[in-house]
């Protein structure tokens, strides 16, 4: 029954919303509603629900959707209030374009029973579209001769709205060429133009610019605008014009070619072909500047193309031509004045005209030797020279005119330090840089006689050996004279003077032309041993100029002189020594002494005693001293000896060859006390000379030493001093210094055969050591005499010193001369 009763509840209730429903269509038909475009998310539309006569209850029973074609999405219903709404944007233009009526139509659909219901929901149209031209700008090309009052027809702007909304009116900016038609038919407009007002000026203003303005209906209103460039098309009625109608421009000479001079430009107020320029000579330009000058015919470039010279042309005039290539063809004119600038391309010339040549030595200071004119071809500073010699000549130049020198003499010359002189004359101008000629003027100075003949040294030393032969050579001397030719041939003569007894030329001559000194006859050391003379050297010229020089010509020994005796005035025959000698001396006992002198000197009268064997081979108990001469017992005498021995006594000097002389000594022997007073007498004398002989020695050995240290500390010091400069040419060399001594009692020799080199500056090397030693005179030494010793030392200069020593008996002397070292005994 309950089932029943609700199967009969719910039919019931679909028979009234069958009946409803039918009630509702046949009296209202569709619902309508109405929303604005644009309208936000939620915005109310509608109560759909309850005027489609549902309960709010019933919807989500009953399945309550609303379906839309295509656009289901834009309104949407809500389930809980029946409202409908926007749900998302809606744009009319887009549902429907530009027609007159929009809207959307929406089906509502709901279950139990089925129903479907139709509403209708109109989009109402908002001015939300500005107008829109089809482009933002638009180009527009219109000739300068169009004449005025010309259309120009333009597309007008569009608005997607509809009525008032799409309503346009238009507007043009102000200008003053061109004016907005706008025609219309009704409210559509059917054309949009530009009317030209007055006539177009390309060259005045090439570009107009304007902006047209579209306004809708709408409220508020909407604008659109378009920006017009109109662009003047150009007609040629414009000559070029160049921008300066005079060019003035300076050019350098000699610029090579390609050097832009200048560049001339045109300008046409035209454009395109109208405004393309050609660029050409005037055709009355001279042969000479069109070789000179290149113009492009497109650039307007002027360059060089020739020899640009200053002392040629100073100015050039050049006319130029720019025409259009219009039609017909327009030109214009100006005109290239170029200046040429002087460059410092002359060298400035010189001449020289020798006036006096060669000049003498003597010449005054201010003595013409030259005169000089210079030139320049350049102008300004580059045209101005200035002239000059070279440094350290003893001449000037004196400027007499403008560009004329003359060339002086300014300090004294000197033939003989310099006989000729290249002077240089350069004459430079005032360019930068400058440039310069040189000319070389050769002075030739002539010799007058102003020196005279000079030897090499004061004097000469020559050593010559004794017994020359007569005429031989034995010194050469030599001046030079600083002069030339005449003033230089130099002869030599002696200065006469006496020797002794004699004249000078007597024993020696001079050749005149050769110098050379001549030995006239045999020369003898022991009559002569130093022949000082002097030899004059005079010049040709005119007066003669003469110098002397001395020569010391020493004569050297020769062994020509044989051993001589000194035979003591005792008893005994003629030639032979006696001597009285007691039996009973010892062995070493001096019972005698053989003297000899040899009138040489050095070795040659170097002496030596040897004693004669006996006849038949007998052994003699007597000696004799080797370089003493004393003669000593060997052994004790006994009675076996004979009473009466007689000794041969060879005595032999050293010369080569040597020479002799035999002493024959006759010893008488006696017993003791026979001849007490003879044999002490004799033991006495024999002491005595024995003891001087040992002084002699002694002193002479000292001397010597000291002599020796001294010529050796000497020679270290000079040799130090003299090595420590530069050594001059030639000035070095070798040498064999011997050293001979001579005394009473003999000879004693030193002899140092090593080589020696000694460094003078003054000359040839002076190494020599040589000696002389003159006989001793005769007679014994007494041993009685005092003994006195006296040295004395003295020296001028480094290489020429004396020492004397005083003996008892003799007196020594050492001295030097130029190098050579002489031992004097007396």
């Amino acid at each position: 029954m309950v089932f029943f009763w609700r199967e009969g509840q719910g039919f019931w209730r679909l028979l009234l919303s069958v009946l409803h429903l039918l009630f509702w269509e046949a009296g209202s038909g569709q619902v309508h509603y109405s929303v604005s475009e644009e309208a936000k998310h939620g915005t109310f539309v509608g109560r759909i629900a309850q005027d489609l006569g549902l309960e709010l209850m019933e919807l989500v029973p009953r399945l309550f959707r609303v379906a839309s074609k295509g656009r289901g999405d834009l309104l949407e219903v809500n389930l809980q209030n029946g409202i409908l709404f926007v749900n998302s944007r809606i744009d009319r233009e887009e549902l429907c374009g530009r027609s007159a009526e929009c809207s959307i139509h929406l089906e509502v659909i709901v279950d139990r029973p089925l129903q479907v219901f139709h509403v209708e929901v109109e989009v109402k149209d908002i001015n939300d579209n500005q107008p829109v031209f089809p482009m933002a700008v638009k180009n527009l090309f219109i000739y300068e001769s169009r004449p005025p009052g010309s259309r120009i027809p333009l597309e007008g702007a569009s608005d997607a709205d509809i009525g008032a909304n799409s309503l346009l009116t238009y507007t043009l900016n102000s200008n003053e060429y061109f004016t907005l038609d706008v025609k219309r038919n009704y409210v559509e407009i059917k054309s949009l133009g530009l009317v030209l007002k007055k006539l177009l000026d390309r060259e005045d203003t090439p570009e107009h610019h304007l902006l047209i303005t579209a306004v809708d209906g709408g409220k508020p209103e909407l604008t659109g605008t378009i920006q017009l460039k109109i662009t003047v098309v150009d007609v040629n009625d414009n000559a070029p014009e160049f921008e300066s109608t005079i060019y003035k421009v300076r050019l350098f000479e000699n610029a090579p070619n390609g050097t832009l001079v200048v560049t001339v430009n045109a300008s046409d107020l035209d454009e395109g072909i109208n405004k393309d320029i050609v660029y050409s000579f005037n055709t009355d330009m001279s042969a000479d500047t069109l070789s000179k000058f290149h113009l492009d015919p497109v650039n307007g470039y002027i360059s060089v193309k020739g020899n640009i010279d200053f002392e040629f042309t100073k100015l050039y005039e050049i006319r130029v031509e720019a025409t259009d290539k219009g039609n017909p063809p327009m030109a214009g004119h100006c005109t290239v004045v170029v200046e040429i600038v002087d460059t410092n391309d002359n060298v400035p010339e010189l001449v020289v005209k020798s006036l006096s040549l060669p000049v003498l030595e003597d010449a005054p200071l201010g003595t013409v030797i030259a005169l000089i004119s210079v030139s320049d071809r350049d102008s300004g500073a580059n045209g101005q020279v200035t002239c000059t010699l070279t440094h350290h000549v003893p001449f000037k130049l004196v400027s007499t005119f403008k560009n004329y020198y003359s060339l002086v003499l300014d300090s004294a010359l000197d033939r003989e330090s310099m006989e000729n002189y290249e002077v240089v004359v350069t004459a430079r101008d005032g360019g930068s840089p400058s440039l310069s000629t040189t000319a070389s003027v050769s002075v030739e100075v002539a010799d007058v006689n102003d020196n005279a003949p000079a030897f090499a040294q004061p004097e000469y030393t020559v050593f010559v050996k004794e017994n020359n032969p007569p005429g031989c050579h034995i010194f050469t001397v030599s001046a030079r004279d600083a002069d030339a030719q005449e003033n230089a041939l130099v002869s030599y003569s002696l200065v006469e003077r006496r020797v002794g007894e004699r004249a000078l030329s007597s024993y020696v001559s001079v050749h005149a032309e050769s110098g050379k000194v001549y030995a006239l006859q045999p020369l003898d050391h022991e009559e002569l041993e130093l022949l000082q003379f002097q030899v004059s050297a005079r010049d040709a010229g005119v007066p003669p100029l003469g110098s002397n020089v001395t020569l010391q010509v020493f004569v050297l020994d020769q062994n020509d002189n044989a051993p001589a005796l000194l035979l003591p005035g005792l008893g005994g025959g003629a030639g032979a020594l006696s001597q009285l000698v007691a039996r009973s001396v010892g062995a070493g006992h001096v019972v005698a002494k053989v003297r000899a002198v040899d009138a040489d000197s050095g070795y040659n009268a170097w002496l030596s005693y040897e004693l004669q064997p006996a006849a038949g081979g007998a052994r003699s108990p007597f000696r004799v001293g080797l370089y003493t001469g004393e003669i000593s017992t060997t052994r004790a005498l006994d009675e076996a000896d004979a009473p009466r021995q007689r000794l041969l006594v060879l005595v032999k000097d050293h010369g080569e060859p040597a020479l002799t002389a035999t002493a024959t000594v006759l010893l008488s022997l006696e017993d003791s006390g026979q001849a007490p007073k003879a044999s002490s007498r004799a033991s006495t004398s024999a002491a005595g000379a024995e003891a001087a002989l040992v002084d002699v020695n002694v002193y002479l050995i000292i001397a010597i030493c000291a002599v020796s240290s001294l010529l050796v500390l000497t020679l270290l010091l000079y040799t130090a001093l003299r090595c420590s400069a530069p050594p001059s040419e030639g000035a070095c060399g070798p040498g064999k210094p011997t050293l001979v001594c001579s005394s009473a009692v003999g000879s004693w020799s030193y002899s140092q055969q090593s080589r020696q080199r000694v460094c003078s500056g003054e000359g040839p090397p002076k190494a020599d050591l040589m000696a002389f030693s003159p006989c001793l005179p005769p007679g014994p030494i007494s041993a009685d005499r005092e003994e006195q010793t006296d040295v004395k030392f003295s020296s001028s200069r480094m290489w020429d010193f004396s020492l004397q020593i005083q003996l008892p008996s003799s007196k020594i002397f050492f001295f030097s001369t130029n190098g050579h070292i002489v031992l004097l005994l007396k």
